[in-house]
């Protein structure tokens, strides 16, 4: 008997069947399905991380259709992650806010026009400031726009509307690096390139889980041909620490202690550049004599590892050729993270790790321009990094933007914290955020909740109207996203990249850079703004303001330039552009160098151009674990398809195959046992401060008496307490003691 296949088995038709079926592609594209198919290609800086990958556009009728990594782009060489890959499906969302929607009597939300949500918000937004004065409006940003959006909020904000405070979602995640780098090199100065990488024969992890948070960079990792030792501090076994050549595995907020007893075991063992130390470097005899108390026998004991594991790596960073030291959010959030990155910063430079290939004390960014959030939001820094507490600073700025010197603030706003406690005083009455989602991401999520309800007047200006911030607002003024306008983002390695516009924003939505030129003139402030008449045009302000700081751009030929040469690192100057125009294969505004580090000319940008060793007391951590909440809650990036609060990510159907849908935590097996908690199953998890029932994951990355869950999750920050770092002012996510309860449904 002869055996048929059902039809649909066999069917060589249909929609599907179609899409299947490649084709070369044009452009070195490679094959692709009809759809896909390309009638040009650019290439763009990718929205997401704080790596900048370049992605490959494929228009067709002047519309991005699909992308592909660009092979190219010095950041990438071709590759992404799963969200630089999906970075087009979320601006197809039907969440998307298309039309302002304004608040009425009866608390619903009604779309209205422009003219009438731009009219309400001037009126509403100057009603506060008559009720309660100019000082009781804020604003809240991001890391997430173009730097030229960035500034004309900050400078419309401060320098037109009066508004004294703002602060950005980078202080949640950056703040701390900033302070550290300010105070030990003078200037926020991260001095590595990617290329470091591939270069070091030693890399050393600090609360950074690469694989995870930066894969591409951990992509550079594998390309290493120097078979290096991998050093990684972290509580959790993470995925690079599994990676690892040596895993301390301490216990949390011991890491300020370990990296003050690997010092003193460097200084001991003679592992001092000892040239670099007396010539660049202030402050040695103060560090060698506060790190002696930091004995290893006591240290370990402590951190919960052995003394071995200690001398062990400081025996690997002391040998060395190349040694660069990594950090990310496990260092910056914590009550004690500036002084921990310091911590690092001094190992670099005890043992001559600066300015060399492979060599640094390197922050990892996260968002795709945190960079460019702090040096041109203009919130706690004058724009460009300069300080509104120097008059010189204040003229200059005045005079590159044409402006009265009287519109530029003598003192920087209230850091971000200060702000939220502001509308608990009574202080803040009216609010506008940008493109951040704080009613999600806000350390002890339902006190700021509950805060933006007592609020006269909120705005919120975002991609979609569903944000858990926008169930708040008064008012949503719906703007373009990635890929629907134009701009700069700056990335971890200083790298200034291109953010086109390959596809028109849904209905009324606009860029941000619009948003705010319209705001400007309905406040009757267009004119002071005149000259800001499209983000390339805002661009060359930038560079004047730059002019002179270390972080000078004055070079950059335009947005040609920065197209042409892959991105383009800063420092760029005028004069290092005239020098590179020698070169006869120049273009423009010269061809940098691709790989670029700080500090190779041993001059640092403090007064007197030394670096200078910090360093500080350890603290006690604020809530311990008791006999009522005995397990200590760490949090974190989970998946590398999740991005912070998935305000995108949630709207792309493949990223969300890639994750956990329902939020879940991380339990060590003993304790599971312990406890009665079953693999799989529900549990509620309870802080002093709110519980939320999730999913139990059993499982040995987390050690005894710990527990991990990624922040992406809304009621993660349900639990989190609300403390910070004294000198940056950034939350501590990482450490708030919790009660685990099995269901047992």
């Amino acid at each position: 008997m002869r055996f048929e296949l059902p039809q649909i088995l066999q069917r060589r038709q249909g929609h599907m069947t179609r899409e299947l079926l490649l084709h070369p592609g044009d452009h070195g594209l490679g094959m692709t399905h009809r759809s896909m198919a390309a009638e040009a290609t650019t290439t763009a800086t990718c929205g997401y991380c704080s790596t900048g990958c370049g992605l490959r556009l494929h228009l067709r009728e002047g519309a991005a259709v699909g992308l592909t990594p660009e092979t190219k782009y010095p950041v990438n060489l071709g590759m992404a992650c799963p969200k630089g890959w999906e970075s087009l499906r979320v601006l197809d969302s039907p969440e998307r806010a298309t039309m302002p929607l304004l608040r009425d009597a009866d608390g619903n939300m009604r779309p209205v026009e422009w003219d009438e949500a731009l009219r309400t918000f001037v009126t509403e937004i100057r009603g506060v400031q008559e009720r309660h004065g100019d000082e009781s409006v804020a604003f809240l940003s991001t890391g997430q726009i173009p730097s030229e959006e960035m500034a004309f909020l900050g400078a419309l904000t401060r320098f037109g509307m009066g508004i004294r405070h703002g602060d950005g979602n980078t202080r949640q995640c950056m703040a701390t690096a900033v302070t550290a780098y300010k105070e030990s090199f003078g200037f926020d100065a991260p001095p590595y390139t990617y290329d470091d990488f591939e270069q070091s024969d030693c890399l050393v992890f600090i609360g950074s889980n690469p694989c995870i948070a930066h894969p591409i960079m951990w992509e550079r990792v594998l390309r290493n041909p120097n078979d290096p030792a991998i050093i990684v501090i972290d509580p959790r076994r993470t995925e690079t620490a599994t990676a690892a050549t040596q895993h301390l595995q301490i216990r949390p907020k011991n890491d300020l202690a370990l990296l003050y007893a690997i010092t003193n075991v460097l200084i001991q063992r003679d592992y001092v550049d000892h040239d670099f130390v007396a010539a660049l470097t202030e402050g040695f005899d103060e560090l060698r004599e506060h790190v002696a108390a930091y004995d290893v026998e006591s240290v370990a004991r402590q951190a919960g590892i052995s003394p071995e594991s200690i001398i062990r790596t400081a025996e690997s960073i002391g040998t060395g050729r190349a040694v660069s030291l990594w950090w990310t959010m496990g260092v910056n959030q914590s009550y004690e993270g500036t002084r921990t990155a310091q911590a690092i910063i001094n190992i670099a430079l005890l043992t001559g790790n600066v300015g060399r290939p492979g060599t640094g004390a390197n922050s990892i960014t996260g968002q795709c321009n945190a960079m460019g959030s702090r040096l041109w939001s203009n919130t706690s820094n004058l724009i460009g990094h300069h300080r509104f507490e120097d008059e010189n600073d204040r003229r200059k700025v005045a005079h590159t933007l044409g402006m009265d010197e009287a519109s530029i603030p003598s003192e920087g706003s209230w850091k971000y914290d200060r702000i939220i406690e502001g509308i608990r005083r009574d202080e803040i009455k009216g609010l506008w955020v940008i493109a951040t989602n704080p009613a999600h991401s806000w350390i002890h999520q339902s006190d700021v909740r509950e805060l933006f309800d007592k609020l006269d007047f909120l705005v919120v200006q975002d991609m979609y109207h569903t944000t858990e911030t926008a169930q708040h607002a008064n008012l949503v003024l719906p703007s373009a996203g990635w890929g629907e306008k134009e701009g700069t983002f700056i990335n971890s390695e200083r790298r200034y990249g291109l953010l086109k516009k390959v596809r028109r924003a849904p209905g009324q939505a606009l860029a941000d850079f619009h948003i705010f030129r319209a705001i400007a003139h309905y406040w009757g402030v267009g004119d002071q703004f005149a000259k800001w008449t499209d983000p390339e045009a805002v661009f060359r302000i930038l560079q004047e303001l730059s002019r002179d700081q270390p972080c000078d751009i004055t070079g950059i030929d335009g947005y040609r330039h920065l197209d042409a040469c892959g991105g383009i690192q800063w420092p760029w100057t005028a004069a290092d552009a005239a020098k590179s125009l020698g070169d006869p294969e120049a273009t423009c505004g010269g061809k940098p160098e691709q790989e670029r580090r700080l500090f190779a000319d041993g001059h640092f940008y403090r007064p007197n151009g030394r670096a200078r060793f910090v360093v500080d007391q350890v603290r006690e951590m604020p809530e311990r674990p008791d006999p009522v909440y005995p397990i200590l809650l760490l949090t974190g990036r989970g998946t590398v398809s999740q991005w912070h609060t998935q305000t995108r990510t949630r709207q792309s159907p493949v990223l969300k195959t890639l994750y956990p849908t329902e939020a879940y935590i991380e339990i060590n097996p003993v304790d599971a046992d312990e406890l009665g908690v079953v693999h799989g199953e529900k549990v509620d998890v309870l802080s002093r401060r709110d519980e939320i029932t999730v999913t139990a994951n059993v499982t040995a990355t987390v050690q005894r008496g710990q527990a991990f869950m990624p922040m992406h999750y809304e009621i993660t920050n349900r639990l989190t307490l609300p403390h910070f770092d004294p000198h940056s002012g950034q939350p501590s996510y990482k450490d708030c003691a919790v009660r685990i309860v099995a269901r047992n449904e």
